[in-house]
């Protein structure tokens, strides 16, 4: 396997938020190996935990139904109230 394809590229650096959440065992393990091949992919070390947020924001900003009614959310809202009676 490539590392140099892996779906997350590097980490930016951001504003962050403490969220705690429990994550099954085999997931904490996938989660390390992807942080290793991150790692050696991007030549900077990472911590499985860093990568997470990354993660999800990937995710989420992929998820075409997600975006779909966003945008149609956003654009209802852009909308000026109706005038009351």
């Amino acid at each position: 396997m490539s590392t140099n394809k892996l779906r997350l590229g590097p980490l930016p650096k951001a504003e962050s938020v403490k969220l705690t959440v429990t994550l099954p065992g085999e997931l904490k393990q996938r989660l390390e190996r992807y942080a290793q091949l991150h790692s050696q992919a991007h030549g900077e070390p990472v911590d499985a935990v860093a990568l997470i947020p990354h993660m999800l924001d990937a995710f989420i900003a992929r998820d075409r139904e997600f975006l779909k009614r966003s945008r149609k959310n956003d654009a209802l809202s852009a909308l000026p109230p109706k005038p009351s009676l």
